[in-house]
């Protein structure tokens, strides 16, 4: 993967990052202790102890090891080395029996002179407390048995006593006794000499001296809390790293312009950034609210695509706004606005956002767009135009109303642009469309665009329907909304219908790099195979397009020949016929001549004239007259 391919996936999964970090930071902060602590398992020290030399049958191993894992040991060697914090000492070392005639302390520390001391204090005050406890029970012993050992003088001494008056025979009889009493006397007071032997020598020593070593540090024995938790940042960050990658590679969504232009095997004509939640809520085009605005452009840029490389129809127009009324019905009347329908595979890929900055993209360059809602299900252009909502497409194409189509025109905010909202549908969406072919054919003579808003194709049939009646087809994605197999679909059904797609509009785009393949592949086998774009213009037209792409630019148009005078009758007929027309200015006021002077006005055909009939132009009324 190259590294801004790398950069775009981290960028897309931030949030994963953010939240491994903060996982991280959060294990980290609560399994280190608190504070810039030192590493007291940096090193680790031993030190063995042992019965002396003939004391073996008097120390007992099991009174040793209860003693030295007491707290008085641990008391005695933290008053000798200064310290008070005794329950982290006791953390620090540990002591276990090796055999039944040793004991082995373990201790650690930061330093090896802590370590070391700290054993050294262990095993003295062991060795040291062990024998005054030793020393303390001898005395004890000691004393019992000195009282015994008066005791037992007094008897002897009374039976002395008796053994010396008596007589011969009764002598004999004593001696035993006499015998027996010297001889526990003796044993008594042998007790008591080896008693006060044992108490003045230790019963148990050090063995060797002390062993240390040092131990390697981790995260949790980092000195300080800050460098742990600098450690636990990196970790989480290279967990994020992987998860998204892994991520990365498992979703299979088209986000870049390549992958969207292999998937529709359609070209990508515009490219819109991503916008702004701000920008999203907005109740207004962004072209014509944030006409700088880098999306703006972008939206700009997809026009003059669709205007070079569309339909002959919609590549034909030129800014009308010059002509009046008469010359834009004459127009109209010869050249009927192309249909342009904008559609989406699935919801969500902004479809609505599309057609309305489109639009008011399109009335900068002096045409007059009719926007069409033909969402039945979720209608939003109103919302997307600053208009209430109201009857609309619904209510034109079931019949329910005796209402025309020029009655249902509403006029925007945006110049150039007026809406007929989708209305409230009560019957089946997919009903509605039937139609749809004597209502676009009037709405052909009301502008000089129309642009259709579309339910989505693989969600609703509505969409499917109504491209047989389109001049054009633009299809929208949003990055990271469509997997391959929907665009093949997508693909596959516009293939069927035969009607020209000008290409895909991407939006939330992001930046591709690599080597690009610039022509989109035809695959083999897929019924219906064509090439993507509409119809080109021939070279002699090209001039042509070039002028339509920068009319909104004060482009010159082409000189025409000057229309005769036109007679009184005719200027009544006009008069007669604006004041039914409706008409469309700026800040989507209904009334007043002040608007209808300064804004551009739609034209309209006849009422009693069915679409199917030629309309008899001012053109051919002027001519006739001549005659």
């Amino acid at each position: 993967m190259e590294p801004a391919n790398l950069f775009t996936v981290l960028r897309r999964y931030w949030r994963l990052l953010a939240a491994c970090t903060a996982a991280a930071l959060v294990v980290g902060y609560l399994l280190t202790p608190a504070g810039d602590a030192v590493d007291n398992g940096k090193w680790q020290c031993k030190v063995a102890i042992t019965p002396v030399a003939g004391a073996a049958d008097t120390v007992r191993a099991d009174q040793v090891l209860s003693y030295a894992q007491g707290s008085a040991v641990t008391t005695a060697a933290a008053q000798k080395l200064h310290l008070t914090d005794v329950a982290a000492l006791t953390a620090r070392r540990t002591v276990a029996a090796e055999s039944t005639q040793m004991l082995l302390f373990t201790t650690t520390g930061p330093t090896q002179q802590s370590c070391a001391d700290l054993a050294a204090a262990l095993s003295e005050a062991t060795i040291t407390g062990y024998a005054q406890e030793s020393r303390k029970s001898a005395d004890e012993s000691i004393k019992r048995l000195r009282t015994q050992a008066d005791a037992q003088q007094s008897q002897l001494d009374e039976l002395q006593k008796s053994f010396s008056k008596a007589n011969a025979s009764d002598q004999a009889k004593l001696q035993p006794q006499l015998s027996t009493a010297t001889t526990a006397l003796t044993k008594t007071l042998g007790a008591i000499a080896d008693l006060q032997n044992y108490s003045q020598t230790d019963a148990i020593q050090q063995w060797g001296s002390i062993d240390t070593k040092e131990l390697g540090g981790s995260l949790l024995t980092s000195p300080t809390r800050g460098v742990r938790l600098a450690l636990a940042v990196v970790l989480g960050l290279a967990l994020g790293v992987v998860a998204a990658l892994m991520l990365s590679r498992m979703d299979t969504r088209l986000r870049t312009r390549d992958g969207v232009e292999e998937a529709f095997n359609l070209p990508v004509v515009g490219e819109i950034p991503v916008l702004s939640r701000r920008l999203r809520r907005l109740r207004e085009p962004l072209v014509t609210a944030r006409p700088a605005d880098p999306a703006t452009e972008a939206f700009r840029s997809l026009r003059s695509t669709l205007l070079l490389t569309g339909p002959e129809a919609l590549s034909a127009q030129f800014g009308q706004g010059g002509l009046d009324q008469d010359e834009r019905r004459v127009r109209r009347a010869v050249e009927p606005a192309p249909v342009v329908l904008v559609m989406s595979g699935r919801s969500g890929d902004g479809r609505t956002t599309t057609v309305a900055n489109l639009a008011a993209a399109l009335g900068e360059t002096g045409r007059q767009v009719l926007v069409l809602d033909c969402d039945f299900r979720q209608p939003e252009l109103n919302a997307h135009f600053g208009l209430d909502e109201g009857p609309g497409m619904a209510e034109l194409l079931s019949g329910e109303q005796p209402a025309s189509l020029v009655e249902l025109i509403r006029p925007t905010r945006v110049p150039n642009v007026a809406l007929i909202a989708g209305g409230h549908a009560t019957a089946y969406p997919a009903a509605l469309v039937l139609r749809a072919a004597e209502v676009l054919a009037l709405a052909r003579r009301h502008a000089d665009v129309v642009l259709i808003d579309s339910s989505p194709l693989l969600h609703a049939n509505d969409a499917y329907d109504l491209v047989r009646h389109a001049d054009a087809v633009l299809v929208t994605v949003m990055a990271g909304n469509v997997r391959p197999e929907e665009a093949d679909r997508v693909s596959e059904l516009l293939a069927r219908t035969g009607v020209p797609v000008a290409g895909v509009a991407l939006l939330g785009a992001e930046v591709a790099t690599g080597r690009r393949n610039r022509s989109p592949r035809l695959r083999p086998g897929r019924p219906g195979g064509r090439a993507p774009l509409g119809p080109a213009p021939e070279r002699a037209e090209l001039p042509r397009a070039a002028a339509a792409a920068g009319a909104g630019a004060g482009a010159q148009r082409p000189e025409r020949p000057e229309p005769p005078e036109p007679s009184r009758a005719e200027h009544q007929r006009a008069a007669d016929t604006r004041r039914r027309e409706p008409v469309y200015g700026e800040g989507g006021r209904s009334e007043g001549a002040d608007r209808r002077g300064r804004a551009a006005s739609w034209g309209r055909r006849p009422a009693e004239l069915p679409p199917e009939e030629p309309v008899e132009t001012t053109l051919q009324l002027r001519l006739g007259e001549e005659r």
